[in-house]
């Protein structure tokens, strides 16, 4: 794994108490996934906020799904952070 990975792995791990493998193990179920599909990615969207133990309201959950599913995801790290805050 390159260090810029690396480094990325680490903090998400630091910010939200998930093992990297993890990680790795949903970025690789997901690769070939159709994320215009709504039950997709609400299945994603549970099973993240399952391992960072972090309880996601229907409000937010619905507001994430439509993000991605529209593609309408914000393009850096800040702006992603603070839209999952909201």
């Amino acid at each position: 794994m390159s260090d810029k990975k690396q480094k990325m792995f680490e903090q998400i791990s630091k910010n939200s108490n998930i093992n990297p493998d993890e990680i790795l193990k949903v970025a690789q179920s997901v690769q070939n996934a159709d994320f215009s599909n709504e039950i997709t990615v609400r299945k994603l969207v549970r099973q993240l906020a399952q391992m960072a133990g972090k309880p996601v309201s229907k409000e937010k959950e619905d507001k994430i799904v439509q993000a991605i599913t529209k593609n309408n995801m914000p393009a850096d790290m800040n702006t992603l952070n603070k839209f999952f805050k909201k």
